[in-house]
């Protein structure tokens, strides 16, 4: 399956709906497809400048290393020269906290998600509820 612009926008949509429903900070939410590039972002209103490159960073982070952004973050703990080597091979665009989650069907990673603005274990909530609202399959 490739992820459609239709899935991508609800994923968005019910990511920002439980951040309200969470009543925390304003979000950035990204979606990019397989191949790491952007399908659509939203940033609501209050969110500071550098949030959009933090999602897309979380996401990207995620496909690239092919595991979400929390599995990323306690290999970071243990192995931060590693991280820190990789997010040098990637041009610095790796975001190694949580809020960056795979999104899977079943043939596999058909693009990931990053979520930011509040703290990195509620923007993760906000990016697995996006994800499995649109009846894929969320991996962080």
């Amino acid at each position: 399956m490739t992820l459609s612009l239709e899935t991508a926008q609800k994923i968005i949509d019910v990511a920002l709906a439980k951040g309200h429903e969470l009543g925390i900070k304003p979000l950035t939410v990204a979606v990019l497809d397989a191949g790491g590039h952007l399908k659509a972002m939203a940033r609501e209103d209050g969110t500071s400048t550098l949030r959009p490159d933090i999602a897309e960073g979380k996401a990207n982070g995620a496909l690239a290393l092919g595991i979400g952004s929390r599995a990323i973050f306690n290999r970071a703990q243990e192995q931060p020269f590693f991280i820190q080597a990789m997010n040098g091979l990637a041009g610095g665009s790796l975001v190694p906290v949580p809020g960056g989650v795979l999104i899977r069907d079943d043939t596999g990673i058909i693009g990931a998600v990053g979520v930011t603005g509040d703290t990195s274990d509620n923007d993760e909530i906000c990016a697995i509820a996006g994800v499995e609202a649109a009846g894929l399959t969320a991996d962080a």
